[in-house]
Protein backbone atom coordinates (compact mmCIF):
# COMPACT_ATOMS: atom_id res chain seq x y z
CA UNK A 1 0.00 0.00 0.00
CA UNK A 2 1.31 3.45 -0.90
CA UNK A 3 2.35 5.73 1.97
CA UNK A 4 -0.37 8.29 1.36
CA UNK A 5 -3.03 5.55 1.45
CA UNK A 6 -1.73 4.31 4.81
CA UNK A 7 -1.87 7.82 6.21
CA UNK A 8 -5.32 8.33 4.72
CA UNK A 9 -6.61 5.03 6.17
CA UNK A 10 -5.42 5.84 9.70
CA UNK A 11 -6.80 9.37 9.47
CA UNK A 12 -10.14 8.10 8.15
CA UNK A 13 -10.47 5.59 11.00
CA UNK A 14 -9.64 8.35 13.46
CA UNK A 15 -12.20 10.71 11.93
CA UNK A 16 -14.89 8.02 11.89
CA UNK A 17 -14.36 7.22 15.59
CA UNK A 18 -14.22 10.90 16.53
CA UNK A 19 -17.65 11.41 14.98
CA UNK A 20 -19.08 8.19 16.45
CA UNK A 21 -21.09 10.08 19.07
CA UNK A 22 -24.61 8.55 19.16
CA UNK A 23 -25.41 10.50 22.33
CA UNK A 24 -25.10 13.91 20.60
CA UNK A 25 -28.62 14.11 19.09
CA UNK A 26 -30.08 13.47 22.55
CA UNK A 27 -27.74 15.58 24.68
CA UNK A 28 -30.35 18.18 25.70
CA UNK A 29 -32.82 15.48 26.77
CA UNK A 30 -30.06 13.78 28.75
CA UNK A 31 -28.79 16.92 30.47
CA UNK A 32 -32.26 18.14 31.45
CA UNK A 33 -33.59 14.74 32.59
CA UNK A 34 -34.21 14.91 36.34
CA UNK A 35 -33.25 11.24 36.73
CA UNK A 36 -29.58 12.06 36.22
CA UNK A 37 -29.05 15.69 37.23
CA UNK A 38 -31.05 18.54 38.69
CA UNK A 39 -30.66 20.93 35.72
CA UNK A 40 -33.55 22.66 33.97
CA UNK A 41 -33.87 23.50 30.28
CA UNK A 42 -33.73 27.20 31.18
CA UNK A 43 -30.38 26.71 32.94
CA UNK A 44 -29.05 24.85 29.91
CA UNK A 45 -30.21 27.67 27.67
CA UNK A 46 -28.82 30.56 29.71
CA UNK A 47 -26.00 29.20 31.88
CA UNK A 48 -24.51 26.10 30.21
CA UNK A 49 -24.59 26.29 26.41
CA UNK A 50 -23.34 29.92 26.28
CA UNK A 51 -20.13 28.81 28.06
CA UNK A 52 -19.42 26.44 25.17
CA UNK A 53 -19.81 29.29 22.68
CA UNK A 54 -17.42 31.56 24.59
CA UNK A 55 -14.78 28.86 25.07
CA UNK A 56 -14.90 27.77 21.43
CA UNK A 57 -14.35 31.38 20.35
CA UNK A 58 -11.33 31.90 22.60
CA UNK A 59 -9.77 28.51 21.93
CA UNK A 60 -10.15 28.42 18.14
CA UNK A 61 -7.56 31.09 17.37
CA UNK A 62 -5.16 29.67 20.00
CA UNK A 63 -5.51 26.11 18.72
CA UNK A 64 -5.15 27.25 15.10
CA UNK A 65 -1.70 28.75 15.80
CA UNK A 66 -0.56 26.04 18.21
CA UNK A 67 -1.55 23.38 15.67
CA UNK A 68 0.94 24.83 13.18
CA UNK A 69 3.66 25.27 15.83
CA UNK A 70 3.28 21.72 17.22
CA UNK A 71 2.82 20.28 13.72
CA UNK A 72 -0.65 18.79 13.97
CA UNK A 73 -0.19 15.37 15.59
CA UNK A 74 -0.11 16.51 19.26
CA UNK A 75 -3.36 18.45 18.73
CA UNK A 76 -5.00 15.37 17.19
CA UNK A 77 -4.00 13.41 20.31
CA UNK A 78 -5.23 16.27 22.51
CA UNK A 79 -8.58 16.16 20.71
CA UNK A 80 -9.07 12.51 21.70
CA UNK A 81 -8.09 13.25 25.30
CA UNK A 82 -10.60 16.11 25.44
CA UNK A 83 -13.30 13.82 24.01
CA UNK A 84 -12.59 11.23 26.71
CA UNK A 85 -12.75 13.93 29.40
CA UNK A 86 -16.02 15.38 28.09
CA UNK A 87 -17.99 12.14 28.01
CA UNK A 88 -16.50 10.83 31.26
CA UNK A 89 -17.69 13.98 33.02
CA UNK A 90 -21.11 13.79 31.39
CA UNK A 91 -21.51 10.26 32.71
CA UNK A 92 -20.17 10.70 36.23
CA UNK A 93 -20.80 14.30 37.30
CA UNK A 94 -24.09 16.02 38.14
CA UNK A 95 -23.58 19.65 39.18
CA UNK A 96 -24.16 22.81 37.14
CA UNK A 97 -20.52 23.81 37.61
CA UNK A 98 -19.29 20.49 36.22
CA UNK A 99 -21.46 21.00 33.12
CA UNK A 100 -19.95 24.44 32.60
CA UNK A 101 -16.46 22.91 32.85
CA UNK A 102 -17.55 20.27 30.34
CA UNK A 103 -18.51 23.07 27.94
CA UNK A 104 -14.99 24.54 28.17
CA UNK A 105 -13.42 21.14 27.48
CA UNK A 106 -15.90 20.55 24.66
CA UNK A 107 -14.86 23.90 23.17
CA UNK A 108 -11.28 22.61 23.10
CA UNK A 109 -12.44 19.34 21.55
CA UNK A 110 -14.25 21.19 18.75
CA UNK A 111 -11.45 23.72 18.18
CA UNK A 112 -8.92 20.87 17.86
CA UNK A 113 -10.84 19.60 14.82
CA UNK A 114 -8.73 21.99 12.72
CA UNK A 115 -5.74 19.66 13.20
CA UNK A 116 -7.63 16.75 11.63
CA UNK A 117 -8.44 18.76 8.50
CA UNK A 118 -4.98 20.33 8.08
CA UNK A 119 -2.73 17.38 9.02
CA UNK A 120 -3.23 15.68 5.67
CA UNK A 121 -2.08 18.72 3.70
CA UNK A 122 1.20 18.88 5.62
CA UNK A 123 1.85 15.14 5.47
CA UNK A 124 0.58 14.02 2.06
CA UNK A 125 1.97 14.94 -1.34
CA UNK A 126 0.20 17.84 -3.06
CA UNK A 127 -0.86 15.66 -6.01
CA UNK A 128 -2.91 13.50 -3.60
CA UNK A 129 -4.76 16.37 -1.87
CA UNK A 130 -8.06 15.86 -3.67
CA UNK A 131 -8.13 12.11 -3.04
CA UNK A 132 -7.24 12.33 0.64
CA UNK A 133 -9.67 15.22 1.16
CA UNK A 134 -12.44 13.06 -0.26
CA UNK A 135 -11.46 10.11 1.92
CA UNK A 136 -11.30 12.03 5.19
CA UNK A 137 -14.45 14.06 4.54
CA UNK A 138 -16.32 10.85 3.71
CA UNK A 139 -15.08 9.28 6.95
CA UNK A 140 -16.40 12.21 8.99
CA UNK A 141 -19.81 12.06 7.32
CA UNK A 142 -19.96 8.26 7.60
CA UNK A 143 -19.16 8.47 11.32
CA UNK A 144 -21.77 11.17 11.89
CA UNK A 145 -24.46 9.32 9.94
CA UNK A 146 -23.70 5.97 11.60
CA UNK A 147 -23.69 7.51 15.06
CA UNK A 148 -27.03 9.28 14.58
CA UNK A 149 -28.68 6.20 13.10
CA UNK A 150 -27.24 3.88 15.75
CA UNK A 151 -28.35 6.18 18.56
CA UNK A 152 -31.89 6.38 17.18
CA UNK A 153 -32.19 2.60 16.74
CA UNK A 154 -30.82 1.80 20.20
CA UNK A 155 -33.15 4.34 21.80
CA UNK A 156 -36.27 3.50 19.77
CA UNK A 157 -35.94 -0.25 20.39
CA UNK A 158 -35.24 0.33 24.11
CA UNK A 159 -31.82 -1.29 23.95
CA UNK A 160 -30.27 1.73 25.68
CA UNK A 161 -31.55 4.86 27.36
CA UNK A 162 -30.17 8.28 26.44
CA UNK A 163 -27.61 8.19 29.26
CA UNK A 164 -26.21 4.82 28.21
CA UNK A 165 -25.55 6.11 24.68
CA UNK A 166 -22.72 8.12 26.22
CA UNK A 167 -20.86 4.87 26.94
CA UNK A 168 -20.62 4.17 23.19
CA UNK A 169 -19.47 7.74 22.58
CA UNK A 170 -16.84 7.46 25.31
CA UNK A 171 -15.65 4.10 23.95
CA UNK A 172 -15.22 5.57 20.46
CA UNK A 173 -13.14 8.46 21.83
CA UNK A 174 -10.94 6.01 23.74
CA UNK A 175 -10.42 3.92 20.59
CA UNK A 176 -9.45 7.02 18.61
CA UNK A 177 -6.58 7.83 20.99
CA UNK A 178 -4.12 5.09 19.88
CA UNK A 179 -4.81 5.99 16.25
CA UNK A 180 -3.66 9.52 17.03
CA UNK A 181 -0.41 8.13 18.42
CA UNK A 182 0.32 5.91 15.41
CA UNK A 183 -0.22 8.68 12.86
CA UNK A 184 3.15 9.52 11.26
CA UNK A 185 4.74 12.72 12.52
CA UNK A 186 4.94 15.82 10.36
CA UNK A 187 8.29 17.48 9.70
CA UNK A 188 6.98 20.69 8.18
CA UNK A 189 4.05 23.04 8.54
CA UNK A 190 2.78 25.88 6.43
CA UNK A 191 3.63 28.84 8.65
CA UNK A 192 6.00 28.17 11.55
CA UNK A 193 8.16 25.36 10.15
CA UNK A 194 9.70 25.75 6.72
CA UNK A 195 12.00 23.37 4.88
CA UNK A 196 14.36 26.15 3.96
CA UNK A 197 14.81 29.88 4.27
CA UNK A 198 13.97 30.11 0.60
CA UNK A 199 10.34 29.51 1.37
CA UNK A 200 9.98 32.94 2.94
CA UNK A 201 9.20 34.18 -0.54
CA UNK A 202 6.13 32.09 -0.97
CA UNK A 203 5.19 31.36 -4.57
CA UNK A 204 1.96 32.86 -5.79
CA UNK A 205 -0.78 30.94 -7.49
CA UNK A 206 0.60 31.92 -10.88
CA UNK A 207 4.19 30.85 -10.24
CA UNK A 208 5.70 27.89 -12.05
CA UNK A 209 6.37 25.19 -9.44
CA UNK A 210 9.40 23.99 -11.38
CA UNK A 211 11.16 27.25 -10.54
CA UNK A 212 11.16 26.39 -6.85
CA UNK A 213 13.30 23.41 -5.96
CA UNK A 214 11.63 22.80 -2.63
CA UNK A 215 8.16 22.81 -4.17
CA UNK A 216 9.34 20.58 -7.01
CA UNK A 217 10.91 18.17 -4.55
CA UNK A 218 7.63 17.87 -2.64
CA UNK A 219 5.52 17.30 -5.72
CA UNK A 220 7.75 14.39 -6.68
CA UNK A 221 6.63 12.52 -3.57
CA UNK A 222 9.57 13.28 -1.26
CA UNK A 223 7.27 14.85 1.28
CA UNK A 224 6.56 11.43 2.65
CA UNK A 225 9.73 9.50 1.93
CA UNK A 226 12.59 12.02 2.28
CA UNK A 227 11.54 14.78 4.69
CA UNK A 228 13.73 17.87 4.82
CA UNK A 229 14.71 19.18 8.25
CA UNK A 230 12.33 21.98 9.18
CA UNK A 231 13.35 25.33 10.63
CA UNK A 232 11.20 27.10 13.22
CA UNK A 233 10.68 30.66 12.02
CA UNK A 234 8.18 32.97 13.78
CA UNK A 235 9.18 35.89 11.55
CA UNK A 236 8.49 33.87 8.41
CA UNK A 237 5.16 32.79 9.88
CA UNK A 238 4.15 36.37 10.65
CA UNK A 239 5.18 37.55 7.17
CA UNK A 240 3.31 34.75 5.43
CA UNK A 241 0.19 35.10 7.59
CA UNK A 242 0.04 38.83 6.87
CA UNK A 243 0.72 38.34 3.14
CA UNK A 244 -2.03 35.72 2.80
CA UNK A 245 -4.44 37.88 4.82
CA UNK A 246 -3.87 41.01 2.70
CA UNK A 247 -3.96 39.10 -0.60
CA UNK A 248 -7.26 37.46 0.30
CA UNK A 249 -9.20 40.33 1.80
CA UNK A 250 -8.06 42.87 -0.80
CA UNK A 251 -10.33 40.93 -3.16
CA UNK A 252 -13.90 42.32 -3.02
CA UNK A 253 -15.36 38.96 -4.09
CA UNK A 254 -13.64 37.23 -1.16
CA UNK A 255 -14.91 39.89 1.25
CA UNK A 256 -18.52 39.67 0.03
CA UNK A 257 -18.52 35.88 0.19
CA UNK A 258 -16.71 35.75 3.54
CA UNK A 259 -19.16 38.14 5.22
CA UNK A 260 -22.11 35.94 4.18
CA UNK A 261 -20.13 32.83 5.13
CA UNK A 262 -19.37 34.11 8.65
CA UNK A 263 -22.86 35.49 9.34
CA UNK A 264 -24.65 32.40 7.98
CA UNK A 265 -22.33 30.06 9.87
CA UNK A 266 -23.00 31.98 13.10
CA UNK A 267 -26.74 31.54 12.56
CA UNK A 268 -26.34 27.86 11.73
CA UNK A 269 -24.28 27.25 14.88
CA UNK A 270 -26.96 28.93 17.00
CA UNK A 271 -29.67 26.78 15.43
CA UNK A 272 -27.58 23.64 15.85
CA UNK A 273 -26.83 24.45 19.50
CA UNK A 274 -30.38 25.28 20.58
CA UNK A 275 -32.68 23.32 18.26
CA UNK A 276 -33.04 20.41 20.70
CA UNK A 277 -34.41 22.84 23.28
CA UNK A 278 -36.98 24.00 20.71
CA UNK A 279 -37.98 20.42 19.94
CA UNK A 280 -38.30 19.74 23.66
CA UNK A 281 -40.58 22.78 24.01
CA UNK A 282 -42.75 21.73 21.04
CA UNK A 283 -43.13 18.14 22.22
CA UNK A 284 -41.96 17.31 25.77
CA UNK A 285 -43.08 13.69 25.31
CA UNK A 286 -39.94 11.60 24.78
CA UNK A 287 -41.99 8.90 23.03
CA UNK A 288 -41.77 11.01 19.85
CA UNK A 289 -38.02 11.53 20.15
CA UNK A 290 -36.52 11.09 16.68
CA UNK A 291 -33.54 13.42 17.04
CA UNK A 292 -31.07 10.76 15.91
CA UNK A 293 -33.05 9.95 12.78
CA UNK A 294 -33.29 13.65 11.93
CA UNK A 295 -29.53 14.13 12.26
CA UNK A 296 -28.88 10.98 10.19
CA UNK A 297 -31.17 12.20 7.39
CA UNK A 298 -29.61 15.66 7.50
CA UNK A 299 -26.10 14.22 7.27
CA UNK A 300 -27.03 12.01 4.31
CA UNK A 301 -28.98 14.63 2.35
CA UNK A 302 -26.52 17.37 3.31
CA UNK A 303 -23.78 15.29 1.72
CA UNK A 304 -25.75 15.10 -1.52
CA UNK A 305 -26.31 18.85 -1.33
CA UNK A 306 -22.59 19.44 -0.98
CA UNK A 307 -21.86 17.14 -3.92
CA UNK A 308 -24.36 19.01 -6.10
CA UNK A 309 -22.81 22.33 -5.07
CA UNK A 310 -19.43 21.03 -6.13
CA UNK A 311 -20.65 20.26 -9.64
CA UNK A 312 -22.90 23.18 -10.61
CA UNK A 313 -22.03 25.85 -13.16
CA UNK A 314 -19.91 28.38 -11.26
CA UNK A 315 -20.25 30.97 -14.03
CA UNK A 316 -23.97 31.27 -13.29
CA UNK A 317 -23.27 31.62 -9.57
CA UNK A 318 -20.55 34.21 -10.12
CA UNK A 319 -22.89 36.30 -12.28
CA UNK A 320 -25.83 36.27 -9.84
CA UNK A 321 -24.04 35.58 -6.55
CA UNK A 322 -25.54 38.47 -4.55
CA UNK A 323 -29.08 37.55 -5.60
CA UNK A 324 -28.48 33.85 -4.86
CA UNK A 325 -27.02 34.63 -1.42
CA UNK A 326 -29.97 36.87 -0.62
CA UNK A 327 -32.57 34.36 -1.82
CA UNK A 328 -31.04 31.48 0.14
CA UNK A 329 -30.74 33.55 3.32
CA UNK A 330 -34.42 34.50 3.06
CA UNK A 331 -35.37 30.83 2.59
CA UNK A 332 -33.35 29.88 5.66
CA UNK A 333 -35.00 32.65 7.66
CA UNK A 334 -38.45 31.46 6.59
CA UNK A 335 -37.69 27.88 7.63
CA UNK A 336 -36.55 29.01 11.07
CA UNK A 337 -39.66 31.14 11.56
CA UNK A 338 -41.90 28.19 10.65
CA UNK A 339 -40.05 26.11 13.27
CA UNK A 340 -40.51 28.86 15.85
CA UNK A 341 -44.29 29.08 15.38
CA UNK A 342 -45.26 25.45 14.75
CA UNK A 343 -46.67 23.10 17.37
CA UNK A 344 -46.00 20.01 15.24
CA UNK A 345 -42.70 18.32 16.02
CA UNK A 346 -42.43 16.71 12.59
CA UNK A 347 -42.82 20.10 10.90
CA UNK A 348 -39.96 21.39 13.07
CA UNK A 349 -37.89 18.32 12.17
CA UNK A 350 -38.55 18.86 8.44
CA UNK A 351 -37.64 22.56 8.61
CA UNK A 352 -34.38 21.76 10.40
CA UNK A 353 -33.45 19.17 7.76
CA UNK A 354 -34.24 21.58 4.89
CA UNK A 355 -32.36 24.37 6.63
CA UNK A 356 -29.29 22.16 7.13
CA UNK A 357 -29.30 20.90 3.53
CA UNK A 358 -29.49 24.44 2.15
CA UNK A 359 -26.75 25.61 4.52
CA UNK A 360 -24.39 22.77 3.53
CA UNK A 361 -25.10 23.45 -0.15
CA UNK A 362 -24.36 27.16 0.16
CA UNK A 363 -21.25 26.84 2.33
CA UNK A 364 -19.77 24.32 -0.12
CA UNK A 365 -20.56 26.63 -3.03
CA UNK A 366 -19.07 29.67 -1.31
CA UNK A 367 -15.98 27.73 -0.17
CA UNK A 368 -15.25 26.66 -3.74
CA UNK A 369 -15.88 30.20 -5.00
CA UNK A 370 -13.54 31.73 -2.40
CA UNK A 371 -10.85 29.08 -2.94
CA UNK A 372 -10.64 30.03 -6.62
CA UNK A 373 -9.74 33.59 -5.64
CA UNK A 374 -6.91 32.68 -3.25
CA UNK A 375 -3.19 32.10 -3.56
CA UNK A 376 -1.83 28.59 -2.99
CA UNK A 377 -2.17 27.17 0.52
CA UNK A 378 -3.88 30.21 2.06
CA UNK A 379 -7.36 28.65 2.16
CA UNK A 380 -6.74 27.14 5.60
CA UNK A 381 -6.02 30.59 7.03
CA UNK A 382 -9.06 32.18 5.37
CA UNK A 383 -11.25 29.28 6.52
CA UNK A 384 -9.94 29.82 10.06
CA UNK A 385 -10.54 33.58 9.97
CA UNK A 386 -14.07 33.17 8.59
CA UNK A 387 -14.84 30.54 11.22
CA UNK A 388 -13.43 32.79 13.94
CA UNK A 389 -15.60 35.70 12.76
CA UNK A 390 -18.61 33.35 12.73
CA UNK A 391 -17.88 32.53 16.37
CA UNK A 392 -17.60 36.24 17.17
CA UNK A 393 -21.06 36.82 15.68
CA UNK A 394 -22.36 33.71 17.46
CA UNK A 395 -21.03 35.03 20.75
CA UNK A 396 -22.75 38.38 20.16
CA UNK A 397 -26.01 36.56 19.45
CA UNK A 398 -25.57 34.37 22.52
CA UNK A 399 -24.85 37.29 24.85
CA UNK A 400 -27.69 39.43 23.51
CA UNK A 401 -30.37 36.80 22.90
CA UNK A 402 -29.82 33.69 25.03
CA UNK A 403 -27.56 34.32 28.00
CA UNK A 404 -28.26 35.89 31.39
CA UNK A 405 -27.39 39.57 31.23
CA UNK A 406 -28.90 39.94 27.77
CA UNK A 407 -32.54 39.68 26.77
CA UNK A 408 -32.59 36.03 27.97
CA UNK A 409 -35.41 35.19 25.57
CA UNK A 410 -37.31 31.94 25.80
CA UNK A 411 -36.52 29.36 23.15
CA UNK A 412 -39.34 30.24 20.72
CA UNK A 413 -38.52 33.94 20.94
CA UNK A 414 -34.89 33.06 20.24
CA UNK A 415 -35.84 31.23 17.05
CA UNK A 416 -38.02 34.13 15.92
CA UNK A 417 -34.94 36.32 16.40
CA UNK A 418 -32.75 33.91 14.43
CA UNK A 419 -35.29 33.85 11.61
CA UNK A 420 -35.29 37.65 11.54
CA UNK A 421 -31.48 37.56 11.56
CA UNK A 422 -31.38 35.54 8.32
CA UNK A 423 -34.05 37.69 6.69
CA UNK A 424 -32.01 40.76 7.67
CA UNK A 425 -28.97 39.15 6.04
CA UNK A 426 -31.02 38.58 2.89
CA UNK A 427 -32.13 42.24 2.89
CA UNK A 428 -28.51 43.47 3.11
CA UNK A 429 -27.46 41.37 0.12
CA UNK A 430 -30.48 42.51 -1.89
CA UNK A 431 -29.33 46.09 -1.32
CA UNK A 432 -25.79 45.17 -2.42
CA UNK A 433 -27.16 43.42 -5.52
CA UNK A 434 -29.29 46.44 -6.44
CA UNK A 435 -26.36 48.84 -5.97
CA UNK A 436 -24.16 46.64 -8.17
CA UNK A 437 -26.88 46.50 -10.82
CA UNK A 438 -27.32 50.30 -10.81
CA UNK A 439 -23.57 50.87 -11.08
CA UNK A 440 -23.34 48.36 -13.92
CA UNK A 441 -26.18 50.07 -15.82
CA UNK A 442 -24.68 53.52 -15.29
CA UNK A 443 -21.32 52.36 -16.65
CA UNK A 444 -23.06 50.99 -19.74
CA UNK A 445 -24.85 54.30 -20.32
CA UNK A 446 -21.57 56.17 -20.12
Amino acid sequence: MQNYLKVSLILCCYGFLREMRPSEPFVTEFLSDQRWRNITSTELNREVYPVGTYSYLVLLIIVFLITDILRYKPIIILSSCMGIAVYSMLLWTKSLLSLQIVQVIYGTFMAAEVAYYTYMYARVDRTKYQQVTGHTRAAILAGRFSASLLGQLLYSFHVMNIRDLNYITLGAQILSLPLGFILPGVGISLYFYSTSSKTVSHPSINDDPSENSIENDMSSGNKLTHPVKAQFSPSRAADLLWTHFIQAYSNLTVVQSSVWWALAMAGFLMIQSYVQLLWQDIDPDTKNLYNGAVEAILTLLGTFGALIAGSINMKFYERYSMWILSFCASLEGGMILISAFTDEIFVAYAMYICFGILYNFMITLISAHVAKQLADESFGLIFGINTFMALVFQTILTVSVAAEGGFALDIREQFITYGGYFIGLAFVYVIVAIVQLVLKCSRRNE
